[in-house]
C-alpha cells in the first residue's frame, strides 16, 4: 500500500569533501548536509516529518502530541510542520531526560532561549516536567494525549524524534539518495539516539557493502533493542527480511557526561569544523558524533572514503542556561 508523503525539505541535500581535515586527519573524508535541508532552520528531522505529518492528516489528526527534551530539534521541526497544516501541537518536555539514574547527566547544561524561542514563535504547546527517565517522560506525554481526547480532540502520537518505522523510511530514501549522488562512500559517521535515523540508513546501504556506524548520545547501550523492533517495521514497508541487532553499529564512547550535556572531546570537534571548513556542528549530537569520528580514525578504525551525516541542530548553540 502506498505510504502518504508530503514535501517539506529541499533534497538532495549537497555532499563534499572536507580538505582541509582530509589532509589534517589522513583520512578521506566527506560531509553530508541535512543542516541544509532548508525547513525550520534545517535538520534531519524535517525528512521523518515528511511521512509523519502525511499520516497524521489522513488520519484526521487536530493535534500532534509527542515528548522529548526541552531543547528537542524535533520539536521544532515538528512545530513548523504542525503549524503549516493547520494543526496543534503538544510536547511533553524535561531539561534532560536520563535512561536509568545511573545514567543521569552530570554537569552545567543550557536550557532556556535556542529551540525554546523558536518554539514560542511556532505555537509550540510546552509542558514542562521535573527531569526523570525517558519512560516518566513517555507517560506524561500519553496523560495530555489522553486529556486532549477527553475534550474531543483527534490525537496522533508521535514517539520521541520521530523514531518509528515511517521515520526510518524517510532514511532509507536518503540513504538511497546519498547513493545516487555518485560519491563513492565506505563507511558512513552519523549521532545516534532514538535510532530510526541510524536504522534507515542502514537498510538502505547494508547491501551496498556500506558501513553505517553511530556515534551514540545516550548511556544505553540496551537501546540496540529499539534500533531492531523500528528496523522490523520498516522491513514490513519495504517488503524485505528484517535485519538483526549485529546490523547495527554503535559507538558509545562520545556520550561525556551524557545526553545534552556537552563534553570537551565534543566542544573541540565542534572548534576544529568550524576553523578548518567553515561549519558549525551542535554539542548534544553532531558535535560529540564527529568527537567520535575523530576518536576513531586517529585509531585508524574507519575504512575511507568516510562520510560524516551532519544532522543539524544549530539552534542549540544558542542555548543558555537558565
Amino acid at each position: 500500500m502506498p505510504v502518504a508523503k508530503l514535501p517539506l525539505v529541499i533534497i538532495p541535500t549537497p555532499i563534499h569533501r572536507l580538505n582541509n581535515l582530509s589532509s589534517e586527519i589522513g583520512v578521506d573524508l566527506w560531509i553530508k548536509r541535512d543542516d541544509l535541508t532548508g525547513f525550520a532552520m534545517g535538520g534531519n528531522k524535517g525528512r521523518k516529518l515528511e511521512y509523519l505529518i502525511a499520516d497524521a492528516l489522513k488520519e484526521g489528526a487536530t493535534v500532534v502530541v509527542t515528548c522529548g527534551s526541552r531543547q528537542s530539534n524535533f520539536v521544532r521541526q515538528l512545530g513548523a510542520a504542525c503549524a503549516m497544516h493547520g494543526l496543534r501541537c503538544v510536547a511533553a518536555v524535561m531539561d534532560l531526560p536520563f535512561d536509568s539514574a545511573a545514567g543521569k547527566p552530570r554537569g552545567a547544561h543550557p536550557s532556556g532561549g535556542g529551540n525554546e524561542i523558536l518554539n514560542h514563535w511556532l505555537g509550540v504547546e510546552l509542558h514542562h516536567f521535573p527531569d526523570d527517565d525517558w519512560e516518566v517522560l513517555y507517560q506524561y506525554a500519553e496523560t495530555l494525549a489522553f486529556a486532549l481526547e477527553s475534550k474531543g480532540e483527534t490525537v496522533y502520537r508521535i514517539p520521541v524524534g520521530g523514531s518509528s518505522p515511517l521515520g526510518a523510511l524517510s532514511f532509507y530514501e536518503a540513504g538511497r539518495e546519498m547513493l545516487a549522488q555518485g560519491v563513492k562512500i565506505a563507511t558512513v559517521v552519523t549521532a545516534s539516539s532514538s535510532g530510526s535515523t541510524q536504522v534507515g540508513l542502514t537498510y538502505a546501504l547494508a547491501s551496498e557493502g556500506v558501513k553505517v556506524v553511530g556515534i551514540v548520545s545516550d548511556p544505553e547501550p540496551e537501546i540496540v533493542h529499539d534500533f531492531v523492533k523500528i528496523g522490523e517495521g520498516l522491513a514490513e514497508l519495504l517488503g524485505v527480511k528484517p535485519l538483526g541487532p549485529n546490523a547495527f553499529l554503535l559507538d558509545f564512547d562520545s556520550v561525556g557526561p551524557g545526553y545534552g550535556v556537552s563534553s570537551p572531546e565534543g566542544e573541540e570537534a565542534i572548534r576544529l569544523m568550524a576553523t578548518r571548513e567553515g561549519i558549525f556542528l551542535d554539542p548534544v549530537y553532531s558535535g560529540k558524533a564527529f568527537a567520535g569520528l575523530l576518536r576513531l580514525a586517529r585509531k585508524g578504525k574507519l575504512e575511507g572514503p568516510v562520510l560524516f551525516w551532519h544532522t543539524g541542530g544549530m539552534p542549540t548553540l544558542f542555548a543558555t542556561a537558565d
